[in-house]
C-alpha cells in the first residue's frame, strides 16, 4: 500500500483525501518509481475542480520526480536507482510510490536536484514550447507576460532575458513585482492598481507588442487583445481567473488582423523525442544558471488541501511542491 491525494467528486480542495491505496509490480513498458518530491500546478485544480473534466476516483498531480524502483519487462533505458522526473499524463502524481510508463520518464542530470526536477517539469517544458515553439522570440522581441511572478512566469522571464528579450510582466503586487523584477523582468505592472493595457501602450510608445502569454484567462483577456500590435499573437496557455468566455472572432479583425492560439504542453512533447530535446534544453539552461527554479512553497504530501487552498488564493510565488 502507498499513500496518495485522491479525489472522489469535484469540488475545492475539500475533495482531496489521504488514503491508502495499492501499488504492485510494474507491467511490460512499466517502472515503478517512488517520489522524493512532487510538483504543483494550476492545472490539478482545474482537474480536481472539474473543469478538465476526468475520470472518477482520481489520484491528483501531473509531475513529479524520484527514483526507478523496478523496471518492467519491454523497456531498457532504465533501471532500479535512476532518477527521473515527468510531467503530463497520466496524472497520479500525488503518491508516495506509483506505476509509470517507461517511456515519458527522462533521467535527471547532475546538477540539478529532484525538488528541482519536480518543480520545473511541467513549468519549464511549457515555458520552452512557448517561447521557442509557439511563438519564437528573438533578441530585442518585447513580450507581454501575465502573472510574470508565478510558476512558468519565473521561468519564464528569466530564459527571456538570456535570449535577449524584454519583458512586461502583470503581477499581483509590490512583493511580486520585486520578484519578478529579480528574475529577468523589464517592467512590472501592478494589476490591483494599474491599468494593464494602458501601461504596455505607455511603454511601448503606442505600438504593442507582438506576443502576449496569458494563463490568468478571463479577467485578461479584452484588455490583452489590445496590447497587441496588429497581426499580433495571443497566447492564452491557462484559465487562473476562469475560462475564457466565448469569442466573436470578427473582433480579431477589427483590432488588427490578431491571431490566438490555446496550445498545451501535451501534444508539444507527444512523441518521445519531442520530450526528450524538450527536457534537455530546459536542464541545460538550469545548470547552466541562466534560470534559476525558485521554490515557493513546500507542503507535506498529506497538506495538499492547503497547497491547492493558498495556490488559488494567489498566495504562492515561484514553485511549490508536496514532499511523500
Amino acid at each position: 500500500m502507498t499513500k496518495v491525494v485522491r479525489f472522489h467528486r469535484t469540488g475545492g480542495p475539500e475533495v482531496l483525501q489521504y488514503e491508502d491505496v495499492p501499488v504492485g509490480d510494474p507491467g511490460p513498458g512499466q517502472v515503478r518509481l517512488r517520489h522524493t518530491a512532487i510538483g504543483i500546478n494550476f492545472l490539478d485544480t482545474y482537474q480536481r475542480s472539474g473543469l478538465y473534466p476526468m475520470p472518477l476516483p482520481s489520484v491528483a498531480g501531473n509531475e513529479g520526480a524520484g527514483v526507478v524502483e523496478a523496471v518492467g519487462p519491454g523497456f531498457k533505458g532504465l533501471k532500479p536507482g535512476d532518477r527521473v522526473a515527468y510531467a503530463g499524463a497520466p496524472t497520479g502524481s500525488y503518491a508516495e510510490a506509483r506505476l509509470f510508463p517507461a517511456d515519458r520518464l527522462v533521467k535527471v542530470p547532475k546538477g540539478v536536484s529532484d525538488e528541482q526536477a519536480a518543480s520545473m517539469m511541467l513549468k519549464g517544458m511549457t515555458a520552452h514550447y512557448l517561447i521557442h515553439r509557439t511563438y519564437k522570440v528573438r533578441k530585442g522581441d518585447t513580450v507581454l507576460w501575465h502573472a510574470a511572478a508565478g510558476g512558468v512566469g519565473l521561468i519564464a522571464c528569466q530564459w527571456l532575458k538570456a535570449i535577449g528579450a524584454k519583458v512586461i510582466g502583470t503581477v499581483g503586487s509590490d512583493e511580486k513585482a520585486k520578484l519578478a523584477k529579480a528574475h529577468g523582468c523589464t517592467h512590472t505592472i501592478v494589476y490591483t492598481r494599474e491599468n494593464f493595457t494602458e501601461r504596455v501602450k505607455e511603454i511601448t510608445g503606442g505600438k504593442g507588442v507582438p506576443v502576449i502569454y496569458d494563463a490568468v484567462g478571463k479577467t485578461t483577456w479584452e484588455g490583452s487583445l489590445d496590447c497587441l500590435r496588429p497581426r499580433g499573437l495571443m497566447v492564452s496557455f491557462g484559465n487562473a481567473s476562469g475560462a475564457v468566455p466565448p469569442v466573436n472572432l470578427g473582433v480579431l479583425s477589427q483590432k488588427g488582423s490578431l491571431y490566438v492560439t490555446r496550445p498545451t504542453l501535451v501534444t508539444h512533447i507527444a512523441s518521445r523525442a519531442d520530450l526528450e530535446k524538450t527536457a534537455k534544453s530546459l536542464f541545460e539552461i538550469v545548470k547552466s544558471r541562466k534560470v534559476k527554479i525558485e521554490i515557493g512553497a513546500r507542503y507535506k504530501l498529506a497538506d495538499a488541501q492547503q497547497a491547492h487552498r493558498d495556490l488559488e488564493a494567489r498566495r504562492t510565488t515561484g514553485s511549490v511542491i508536496l514532499l511523500p
